[in-house]
Order: structure tokens, then C-alpha cells, then sequence
């Protein structure tokens, strides 16, 4: 296998990283469409961070910082690439972009259910705060 590749995502990625999804994320999202994400990589070109292997994709995060907060989402790897450092280079990348840019506290949304992402994580040094619920309502239609 060739070197791993990690780099931000642009808006030529678009279509590649909504078909990835569909293969290597847990669930769906609201603003898993081209519109979403377009709008994504318009408003912060560096949050959508990519892993390529050989020219393919095989994993994502999204490293979102709302100038308070430093938010991940979409820690994805491909299912034949997994247990390969993948998901720990992707998020090596995150934190140093958080810290560049002043963050001081990574979270991360995890599925309840989804026992494998738990135990990846974990393993990055992450836990669950049981106190906190997320709250959400879709907006629009």
C-alpha cells in the first residue's frame, strides 16, 4: 500500500465524499446532500479533511470550530481500511488544526450504538460526558 494522504477536502470532492459516505459512515445525516456540503466547504475550507491511499478515499472527519468551540463529525474509514492508523492520522489533523486556531476542547458525536467508533474514541483519548444530551431540531421545511 502507498502512503497515507491527508489533505483538505475542495469543492471537486463533493460527489467522492457523499458516495464514501454512503459506505464507510454510521447513519445519515440531514446535510448529507451536495447542497450541505458545498455550503460546508464555502464557509470553512479546511474542516472537511480527507485520507487518500493511493489516489482513493478512504476516510473523512469534519473539524469544525465555531471560534468557541472545536466540534468533530464524520470520522469515517473505509471498511477495508480500517485498524490501519487511518481514523488516528484524520484525527491528529483535526487537533492541529483546533490548535492552530485556538481551541482548547475537542467533542466528538457518536452514535449510542455504534460500539466500534466507541472503542476508536476512546482510544484517541476521548470519553462520554453521560450528563449531556444533544438536543436538536431540523429547520426549514
Amino acid at each position: 500500500m502507498g502512503d497515507l494522504r491527508i489533505r483538505t477536502a475542495g469543492p471537486g470532492d463533493l460527489d467522492a465524499v457523499l458516495a464514501f459516505w454512503k459506505t464507510a459512515a454510521e447513519g445519515t445525516s440531514i446535510s448529507d446532500d451536495r447542497d450541505g456540503v458545498a455550503r460546508l466547504v464555502a464557509r470553512d475550507p479546511q474542516a472537511l479533511i480527507l485520507a487518500e491511499r493511493d489516489g482513493e478515499l478512504v476516510g473523512t472527519v469534519i473539524a469544525g470550530f465555531d471560534g468557541w468551540r472545536c466540534h468533530l463529525y464524520r470520522l469515517a474509514v473505509h471498511p477495508d481500511h480500517r485498524r490501519r492508523g487511518i481514523g488516528g492520522a484524520l484525527l491528529d489533523a483535526a487537533h492541529e488544526r483546533f490548535v492552530r486556531l485556538g481551541g482548547r476542547r475537542g467533542d466528538a458525536m457518536v452514535l449510542d450504538r455504534n460500539e466500534r467508533a466507541h472503542h476508536a474514541w476512546r482510544a484517541a483519548g476521548y470519553t462520554p460526558e453521560p450528563q449531556w444530551s444533544r438536543w436538536v431540531r431540523p429547520l426549514g421545511d
